[in-house]
């Protein structure tokens, strides 16, 4: 397996190098919203430390992420009124993984409603703003 690129998208969010649509942060794990949702509400869950995927991040980080996942998951079926959610984790190429920083999707889902294709379709930024904060907000309120 490669060793983790520090200049991944995601190490440079984690740094601030690039903006996001944070929904939740605490010491070890940020959650921000996929700029090309394949639903409303699509937000990626990743740990703030250095972790290509599953395969190589530690225990506790791969358990933290999941605590966050799971918030987030909560706060999701609140805020856009979901149906049910679609959690999705890929690793290396073969599996499906294009970012190169472990990351956990959570997509709101309601029923009859497909998902948009991968990476098919930019969301504009001031959907992309509302719905954070209303994510946020329902996140915050448990």
């Amino acid at each position: 397996m490669p060793d983790y690129d520090p200049n991944n998208i995601f190490a440079k969010i984690l740094r601030g190098e690039l903006p996001s649509y944070k929904v939740y942060e605490d010491d070890k794990a940020l959650a921000f919203l996929d700029i090309m949702p394949r639903s409303p509400g699509h937000t990626l869950v990743l740990p703030k430390a250095a972790a290509r995927n599953i395969l190589d991040a530690s225990p506790d980080d791969l358990a933290h992420v999941f605590k966050v996942a799971k918030m987030v998951a909560q706060g999701a079926m609140k805020a856009f009124e979901a149906d049910g959610i679609t959690v999705q984790q890929f690793n290396e190429g073969a599996g499906g993984q294009v970012v190169f920083h472990l990351h956990v999707h959570i997509i709101p889902r309601k029923a009859g409603s497909p998902m948009k294709p991968p990476a098919s379709e930019k969301e504009k930024p001031d959907v992309l703003a509302e719905n954070a904060k209303k994510l946020a907000a329902a996140i915050a309120a448990g």
